[in-house]
């Protein structure tokens, strides 16, 4: 019975649809985590990829959100730019912050940058160019979706973890059937191993 139900078409085409997506998600999800883990977060061809981890951006990026950031020369940032920071006073020491550039000032012929997040009420420590990794360029859609899905516990549960589990049911009683059908076919032609 669970083979003819293992063979069916029926069940065969969204079985495979199924363990396909399962896979590409996965695949995405750990090259994404491998690529942070092996850069350091370093740049890699002049880009590099953050998570979000506070909602002091939100509307623009919650909570979870994969960014891209490009270096680009710091002369050319403005007003209004989304950039990626070290911290190095305060609050922010050592912490690594994505916010908005709100005002450029110039102190001792240096370029002095002053951030916030969109949804904080005070201003960032000023900061300087050589802290700056780069500008937002976007959220990575798919990465952040998982991201999104894996880090939800229901999410997790019903789009990862049960699907995996019901693939490596449905891998062993297919594997379990097929053990059971040869050691069957060899009964009924009534062949015998030979120990050697």
């Amino acid at each position: 019975m669970l083979r003819k139900i293992l063979d069916s078409k029926y069940f065969q085409i969204p079985y495979k649809i199924l363990k396909t997506i399962i896979i590409i998600v996965m695949f995405l999800y750990l090259a994404f985590i491998i690529v942070q883990r092996i850069s350091g977060n370093q740049s890699i061809l002049g880009y590099r990829i953050f998570t979000v981890a506070t909602g002091s951006m939100i509307p623009k990026y919650n909570i979870n959100d994969v960014l891209a950031i490009k270096q680009i020369n710091t002369d050319e940032l403005k007003v209004g730019d989304d950039v990626t920071y070290l911290g190095n006073r305060y609050d922010v020491n050592g912490k690594i912050v994505t916010h908005r550039i709100i005002d450029i000032k110039t102190e001792n012929g240096k370029k002095i940058y002053i951030t916030k997040g969109i949804n904080n009420t005070v201003e960032d420590p000023a900061i300087e160019a050589s802290q700056i990794y780069g500008k937002v360029i976007g959220k990575i859609p798919i990465v952040t979706q998982i991201n999104h899905t894996i880090k939800n516990q229901y999410g997790f549960f019903f789009l990862i973890f049960l699907p995996i589990v019901i693939i490596i049911f449905l891998e062993i009683a297919d594997t379990v059937t097929e053990i059971k059908r040869g050691k069957k076919d060899v009964e009924e032609n009534g062949e015998t191993e030979e120990v050697i």
